[in-house]
Order: structure tokens, then C-alpha cells, then sequence
């Protein structure tokens, strides 16, 4: 089956490049009429005459002349423009008979001497103002009902991955508007998949300045690439949406509806999907902006101190509710939003809730290696879990904008959650030759229940002076989590291959901990010249929290867990207060901006145990310095290097750890001797890109080092039980660096984009292993090709593919590493058939040679393939049968490094099925056309 398989594969790519071969090309001058001057540079845009579509663009070079060769046959029109000069028009026919068209010299007249003469109007597919990269969405060719993230795959230097990841330029888009408002919150792919494509106007591409620039006016450095989706006018009034439903084999099922209502500003969107394919539907990610899971860590901005930690990490821990591919999944997940302006845009509303329950459940296989000094500790170790959670969450911004210089804008959120979590592991250690050392079983059992929400509100003002601007944001965020659960675990230790000792563990775990934080910040604008700003803020931030952790043992006849253990109980309570001063100049002149400056922070820290009337104080002062410079060579060419340092003070946890017993494995002891770090991060970028020729080359680089590191010092005993604790390294300085490129470049003589790029990162860190220093090393190199291809009503592919190495070596035991080498690629392609068939693939490929530590190749190669047909005059209706992982070979599978232990994971995740689906898009929009 495989190789029938990969044949298939094969001869379809065969076909595909046999497709491209047919060559048809035009050449020509660009003259100015009057004086027969070359016009350099000047446009040469070619469209198909029957629907005006854009088929190919390019650029005359340095001596007037251009040329076009692999082309298709057909009827297209010639458009040729210079700067102040009138459009030149002709339309033009290629087939058998006519292969290649010389135009000769065109000459074009400039538009002053022109009197009373009609000029072509026609709409330009790319124009560039700014920043910002404008594509005409009609320009464009896409399939009847096909989505915005099909329009963004036809459109220069845009691409898009199976995963619905957008890389414009070489650089990730993290953010996707619609009218430049967000939809959804930062999910963008309910954007790309659920919008229709032939209802955009406009795609904007642009590096979003940060609203602290936006409002003030002064250029901070700081750019967030995204996408703004300009909807048609008529395509404001309406409702629009689509249905999916789908079953196969092996008792999967997937479905997904969605409804969008738009009345001018005014909108209204609902949809729910379920399933247990892995399309668990909406992206969590912003539920966790305000740190609503069990797991509550506050630090001071920029490496301050770990207040407190509650939750994740404890004796039953908790589970944050995503799939990560781990386990067979059940999803269902809905939500609504609703969002509007009036009084002229004065004042605007976004609002949106979301619910959703994920249910996981799988297998974990770890092999891990822990290096010593005086050899080697083998652990292998089998889990079984259950998972279970259901969350939902409510949010609203409204923003009023009192005039042209001062607007309010208040966000409100909140999230409540509840689930169960239940899971059983067994595990064995050994020496380096096969001998016992140890042996373990843990069940656990945890319910748990949450409440988040954050508020805060917004004032801007802009005052008399150009440039001169105050700000005032506070905001309270609150945390609250609750979890219940047994916990039971027996560990037998060896002596001479004898069991020596063994240790049960049975206890009732119940967690409360609260939360609540206050920030209140004013910032303030000051114009020093015309090419020196001044930011100045003041931070004030209160922490109030407490925490109880109570274990409880079996008692009396009954063995119900009503004994305290009060070892392993404590019931903390937290005030925290900090001021933080920052002073940051902005430095404009000509093409460099340049900002430097820094934030002192002066905190305060008291925590008391009521169990033990145990209290713990602390003061400290942060320092954060930073510099940034960038120089814009032009609109679309910019170099950017940045430097800042911070202090990291050590956590609570690691001066005065919270004992816990839920791995007697491995024990935490505190330092209170603990001194703060510092590290220094540098980094520079650089980006270039084209418009014409689709042609981007992006480079990054980044730097770290951190002084007085806090290192974790482990003894780690005869029979493997570990103890730890952490100290600080005078004499030892941990690196971090990385390196990043990417390039692409249009072949204009067979339409093909090909790019590729060269990574590389690694670290050096250190610990203490039974008193003895380790040194561990990790890096990586990768290399990769990528070539894609569109060709209207045929076919389009992409493909990219690379070699990589990974060093990976400890100093304590220098003649066992992970070295190796691997292969990762993947690939996509649709094919247009007659009929209204389609044929769609894509491939992922993965292959990790053996190392020394681990003597087991891995490879997989992942197939998904489909065909489709559409129904129904307007093609609004599809059915598609696919298989999922064709060649059966999906297996969960990770390696990594961490200190002196090496880890290799295997895992439970979703195989081979096969899918049935029908999908109904429909579309109720005023002026409603589709293209064909």
C-alpha cells in the first residue's frame, strides 16, 4: 500500500511538471513617444481578457526592455504604466498558431500634453503606500466559494501553511483584522477559514506599530506584522456562513457550523464545531492572556520575582485543556460575537463569548537517561491518563472617543472552568548495566474549578504640543482555583537487586488558592526637539493573595482521609507591593530611529505561612536597561539591533519551597542564601523585500548570557532518588543563541516561487550533579527548499523539504551523546479537474537518525488525501472523500534534552481513518458574484 501510495504521489508531481513545459512568451521597449528616452523600470502587467483577472506582473530593466516566457495560451490584455505617463493598452491573443509576440518599442505620452484624451481606468493588484502593501482582491484568482485564506495563497511574498499559519515577507503574521477590527479575538484562522474570499476588497499587509506608538505619535521600534481584511461595500449587509459534516471509519466524526450576520458596522457571528479528528475548533490561547489556569505565577515585569505558584506542578496536577496532539481527542466548542460602532465611529463595542469542552485520552511512553559522575540511571516508564475540561468565557471592549485628542477604552473578561483529570503510571530504574534500582506506581485522581476575570480601562490625551501626550491604565486582574483528589503511590527501592525498603503514599489532596492584582500606570510624552522625545512612566502594582494546601491520611477503622499531615500542608498568605520608575528616549532623524532608556523597580515581598507562623520577607530592586536602533533604507529594506538586560530574582519556590510528596522520587529543598541574576539578550534582524518578482530575504539573530546564573544542584543517590536544590554559579556564564533566514524569489520563465533558509540554535547551560559541575551543549542546524507553483484552473503545489543536525552532549559523560541527523519535509498540491473534481493532498515527512543514547531510527510519513466534487449552479455544495494518514504510519514521538537527562517520548495520537463529508456554504450578501 505504501508504495503504491508514494508512486501515486510521485507520477501526480510527474504530471504536474510535465504540465509546465508548454512555453509561450512577449517581449517588447518602453520609450517616451517625444523623445524615444528608455522608461527603466516602468510596469508591464498582464491580464486575462475575459474576466480581467491578473495572470502575470514584472518590471522593464535598466534599458526599457522586458520579457515574459511560460506563458499559457489565451486572450489577455497588456498593461504598461510609468510614474506621470498615460497607461499603455493592448489586447493580445496566444495559441498554437501565435507563440511569441514581439511589441516592439511602446511608446508612452505623457499624461500634461494629454488634452481632452480618455485614459484607461484600472484597478492596480499591488500598490504600496507606506508601510503598507495594498492587494486588489479582484486581481486575483480564486474558486467559487473559496475562503480568505485562499485568497491569501494567490497573493506575492504571502504564504500559508496546513496549519493555517501566515508568513508574509519571511516573517510570522501574528495578527488577522477585518476592517481593522479584531474578529474573534487572536484567533486567526476563524478569519482565513470561515470568510469568504469574494467577499474581500482589499488585503493589507503591514507592520503594526504597538499603541503606545500609535497614540503617542513617537516611532518605539517595536512592529507586529499583520494582515487587515477590507471587506466590498456591498458585502457589508447580509448573512453569509457554511455547514460541514462529516463520518468514517474507526468511529470518527467531525462537524462545524458557522453563521455571520453583518449589517454595515454592525455584526454578528455564531459557530460550534465537534469532533474528534484534532480539529478541537477555537485556539484557547487568548483564554490564557490573564493566567486563568490553576497554575497562577505573578512576576515583576521583566524578570522580577515568582510570587507565588499554585496548581500546575503540584502533588495532582492539573491539566490546561489543549491538545498538543497527544491522546485521542473529543471536542466541542461554540461561540458568539457581536460587534458594532456608532455616532459617526465615536463610539464602538466588540464583544464575544465562548464555550467549550475537550475530553483526551491516551498512553505515554518516556525513556529518559540521567547522567552522573559515577555512570548512568535508565528510567522507563508507562502512563495511561483521562482528561476532561469544560471552560467558557465572556469578553467585552467598548472605546468611546470623547474627541480628536482623548478616547477611553475599557476591556472587561472573564472565564469559569471546571474538570477532571485521572491517571496511572508505572516505572522502573536501572543502572548502566540492566540492575535494579528502583520501582514505581502512581494513581491520581484531581477535580478541579476556576474563576478568572480582568479589568481595565484606558485614558489617552493628546495635549496642546505636538507629540506631547499622558496616559493613565489601571486594571485588576483575579484569579480563583479550587482542586480536590487522592493520590496513591508505591515506591520499592533496591540494594543488591533485592528490594531494601518501600514507601507508600495515600492521601486526600484539597487546594484553595486566591488571587488578586492591581496595576496602575501613567505614562507621559514629551517632544525635547523635533527628532528627541522623552517616555516617561510610573508603575504601581499590589499583590494580595492567599493559598491552602492541605494533605490528609487514612484514620481509624474506616481509613477515610480526615488525618492533617501537616508536613505536607500550608496555608500561605501574600502582600506584595512595587514601584517602578522608566525613562525611555526616542531618537528620530533621517532613516535610523534609535530608543534608550531604562525601568528601576523597587519591590517589596512579604509572605506568611499561618500553618507553621512561619514568615518570610524580602526587598529588592530590578534594573532593566535597554537601547534599540533601526534604519530604514527604504519602505521595504530595514535593519534592526536591540539590546536590554534584567534582573531574575530566585522564586519563592526555589528560596522557600513548598513541600510536596507526590514523587518520592525526587525531593525539593530551599536555599534562602539565593542572589538575584542578570542577563543581557542582544538581537538584530533584517528584512528586504520586493514587491515585483515576489522576491523577500529575512535574517535574524539573537544573543544571551546570564551572570550569577541560578543553577539546580541535584544529589542523586544509589537507587536514583534525587534531591534537589539551587544555587549560583560565580565562575560560569549560560548561553543562548539562534540564528534564523529565509528567502524567496519568483522564476518569472516558469512561474515559480522558490525560497528556502538556514537555522541554527543552541545553549549552553550548567548544573551541579552530585558536587561535580556538568556542562550540557545542545544545538541544532537546519537547512530547507520550498517551491510553489499556481497555475489558474490547473493545479497549484507547494514543497519544502531540508536536512538538520542536533549535537547534543554532557559533560559528565562525554563518550555517550544524542548527535544526529535528520530529514523534515512536507508537501501540498490541488488539482482542478473537469467536472467540478478536485484532487488535494498534503504530506508531512520526518526522519531521525539513531544516536548513541537512543539506537532507534524514527520515520514517518504523514499523507492526507482527498477528492471532492461540487454541486449545484453557484458550487455551493461539496462532498469530499479523504483518508487521513494514508500510509498508516503516525506515531507520537519527541526527543530533548534537558541539563544531564536525555528524554525520548512516545505517545498515544490519531491514525489511519477514512472520511465522508458534505459542506453547504451559503450566501444571502448584497451584490452577490461569484467568480468563476
Amino acid at each position: 500500500m505504501r508504495k503504491i501510495s508514494v508512486a501515486l504521489v510521485m507520477a501526480c508531481f510527474s504530471w504536474l511538471s510535465a504540465a509546465a513545459q508548454e512555453d509561450y512568451s512577449i517581449k517588447g521597449g518602453v520609450v517616451d513617444t517625444a523623445s524615444s528616452l528608455k522608461l527603466a523600470k516602468a510596469s508591464v502587467v498582464l491580464v486575462h481578457a475575459k474576466d480581467s483577472m491578473l495572470y502575470r506582473f514584472s518590471r522593464a530593466d535598466e534599458s526599457g526592455t522586458f520579457h515574459m516566457s511560460g506563458l499559457d495560451t489565451g486572450d489577455y490584455i497588456l498593461f504598461v504604466t510609468y510614474p506621470d505617463y498615460a497607461d499603455y493598452v493592448e489586447r493580445f491573443q496566444l495559441d498554437s498558431a501565435t507563440r511569441s509576440i514581439d511589441f516592439g518599442n511602446l511608446g508612452l505620452v505623457l499624461r500634461a500634453k494629454l488634452l481632452e484624451e480618455v485614459l484607461v481606468n484600472r484597478r492596480q493588484a499591488i500598490t504600496i503606500r507606506g508601510d503598507t502593501t495594498e492587494y486588489d482582491a479582484a486581481s486575483f484568482v480564486i474558486q467559487p466559494n473559496s475562503k480568505v485564506e485562499d485568497l491569501l495563497k494567490q497573493l506575492p511574498g504571502i504564504q500559508v501553511d496546513q496549519d493555517g499559519k501566515i508568513t508574509a515577507q519571511g516573517q510570522t503574521v501574528n495578527k488577522v483584522l477585518v476592517d481593522g477590527e479584531e474578529f474573534f479575538g487572536d484567533d486567526p484562522t476563524l478569519v482565513t477559514r470561515n470568510l469568504r474570499g469574494d467577499m474581500v476588497d482589499k488585503v493589507q499587509l503591514y507592520d503594526r506599530r504597538s499603541d503606545q506608538a500609535e497614540f503617542t505619535g513617537i516611532d518605539d521600534g517595536e512592529r507586529m506584522k499583520t494582515i487587515n481584511i477590507k471587506l466590498k461595500e456591498d458585502k457589508k449587509k447580509g448573512c453569509f456562513g457554511k455547514v460541514d459534516a462529516g463520518a468514517g471509519t474507526n468511529e470518527m466524526y467531525q462537524g462545524q457550523a458557522m453563521v455571520n450576520r453583518f449589517n454595515g458596522s454592525e455584526r454578528f457571528s455564531a459557530f460550534g464545531t465537534v469532533g474528534n479528528t484534532g480539529r478541537t475548533g477555537l485556539d484557547w490561547q487568548d483564554a490564557d492572556r490573564y493566567a486563568p489556569s490553576s497554575s497562577t505565577s505573578i512576576t515583576v515585569e521583566d524578570g522580577g520575582i515568582m510570587i507565588m505558584t499554585t496548581g500546575g506542578g503540584d502533588d495532582i496536577e492539573s491539566w490546561g485543556g489543549r491538545y498538543d496532539g497527544r491522546g485521542i481527542p473529543s471536542a466541542l466548542n461554540g461561540g458568539a460575537f457581536y460587534g458594532n460602532k456608532w455616532n459617526e465611529g465615536r463610539q464602538s463595542i466588540n464583544g464575544s463569548y465562548k464555550i467549550g469542552e475537550l475530553s483526551v485520552n491516551g498512553t505515554n511512553n518516556t525513556i529518559s537517561q540521567n547522567n552522573l559522575p559515577t555512570g548512568t540511571i535508565n528510567t522507563t516508564s508507562d502512563q495511561s491518563f483521562d482528561r476532561r475540561i469544560f471552560r467558557q468565557r465572556g469578553g467585552a471592549i467598548f472605546e468611546n472617543r470623547f474627541d480628536s485628542t482623548s478616547t477611553l477604552k475599557v476591556t472587561v473578561d472573564g472565564t469559569l472552568r471546571n474538570g477532571e483529570t485521572s491517571e496511572f503510571s508505572e516505572s522502573v530504574g536501572t543502572d548502566a548495566v540492566g540492575g535494579m534500582l528502583n520501582q514505581s506506581m502512581r494513581r491520581t485522581t484531581n477535580n478541579t474549578e476556576g474563576f478568572s476575570a480582568y479589568l481595565t480601562a484606558l485614558w489617552t490625551k493628546k495635549l496642546r504640543k505636538q507629540g506631547r501626550t499622558v496616559s493613565w491604565e489601571i486594571n485588576e486582574t483575579i484569579n480563583q482555583g479550587k482542586s480536590n483528589g487522592f493520590l496513591f503511590s508505591e515506591n520499592s527501592f533496591y540494594q543488591d537487586g533485592e528490594i531494601d525498603s518501600v514507601l507508600v503514599v495515600d492521601q486526600l489532596k484539597i487546594n484553595d488558592s486566591r488571587n488578586a492584582v492591581f496595576n496602575s500606570n501613567i505614562t507621559y510624552t514629551e517632544p525635547i526637539t523635533k527628532t528627541l522625545s522623552l517616555v516617561f512612566n510610573y508603575r504601581l502594582t499590589a499583590n494580595n493573595g492567599t493559598s491552602l494546601r492541605q494533605s490528609f491520611n487514612p484514620a481509624g477503622p474506616s481509613g477515610e482521609h480526615t488525618e492533617l499531615d501537616s508536613l505536607f500542608s500550608n496555608d500561605f498568605r501574600l502582600n506584595q507591593l512595587a514601584n517602578q520608575l522608566g525613562a525611555v528616549f526616542n531618537l528620530r532623524q533621517g532613516k535610523s530611529t534609535l530608543n534608550f532608556g531604562t525601568r528601576v523597580s523597587r519591590v517589596r515581598f512579604d509572605q506568611t505561612d499561618r500553618y507553621a507562623d512561619n514568615r518570610f520577607e524580602r526587598s529588592f530592586t530590578n534594573h532593566n536597561p535597554q537601547v534599540s536602533w533601526q534604519y530604514r533604507f527604504s519602505q521595504q529594506k530595514s535593519f534592526r539591533v536591540s539590546y536590554n538586560g534584567n534582573n531574575t530574582q530566585p522564586s519563592i519556590n526555589q528560596i522557600q519551597p513548598v513541600r510536596v510528596n507526590d514523587d518520592p522520587m525526587n525531593i525539593v529543598l530551599g536555599n534562602p542564601g539565593l542572589k538575584p541574576s542578570f542577563t543581557n539578550r542582544f538581537n538584530a534582524s533584517y528584512n528586504s523585500y520586493k514587491v515585483i518578482g515576489n522576491q523577500y530575504i529575512f535574517l535574524s539573530g539573537g544573543f544571551s548570557n546570564t551572570m550569577n546564573p541560578i543553577v539546580s544542584n541535584t544529589y542523586t543517590d544509589s537507587v536514583g532518588r534525587s534531591t534537589f536544590q539551587y544555587a549560583n554559579l560565580d565562575d560560569r556564564t549560560p548561553l543562548n543563541y539562534n540564528f534564523y533566514s529565509s528567502f524567496s524569489k519568483n522564476i518569472r520563465k516558469w512561474n515559480l516561487d522558490v525560497g528556502g533558509g538556514l537555522n541554527t540554535n543552541g545553549n549552553i547551560f550548567y548544573n551541579l550533579t552530585n558536587g561535580e559541575l556538568n556542562r550540557t551543549q545542545n544545538t541544532s542546524y537546519g537547512v530547507s527548499l520550498t517551491i510553489r507553483q499556481y497555475v489558474r484552473e490547473k493545479y497549484d503545489f507547494n514543497i519544502n523539504a531540508g536536512p538538520s543536525f542536533t549535537f547534543g552532549q554532557s559533560s559528565l559523560q562525554r563518550d555517550r551523546n544524542n548527535n544526529g541527523w535528520g530529514v523534515n519535509g512536507n508537501y501540498g498540491f490541488n488539482i482542478y479537474l473537469p467536472l467540478k473534481f478536485q484532487i488535494t493532498s498534503e504530506g508531512r515527512y520526518t526522519y531521525s537518525a539513531p544516536t548513541q543514547l537512543f539506537d532507534e531510527a524514527f520515520e514517518r510519513f504523514i499523507i492526507d488525501a482527498s477528492v471532492s466534487k461540487k454541486f449545484l449552479k453557484d458550487e455551493t455544495l461539496r462532498f469530499t472523500v479523504g483518508v487521513n494518514d494514508l500510509l498508516n504510519q503516525n506515531r507520537g514521538f519527541s526527543r530533548s534534552a534537558n541539563n544531564n537527562m536525555f528524554i525520548q517520548n512516545s505517545y498515544t495520537t490519531i491514525t489511519r481513518f477514512l472520511m465522508f463529508s458534505l459542506t453547504w456554504d451559503f450566501n444571502k450578501m448584497g451584490g452577490v458574484s461569484v467568480q468563476k
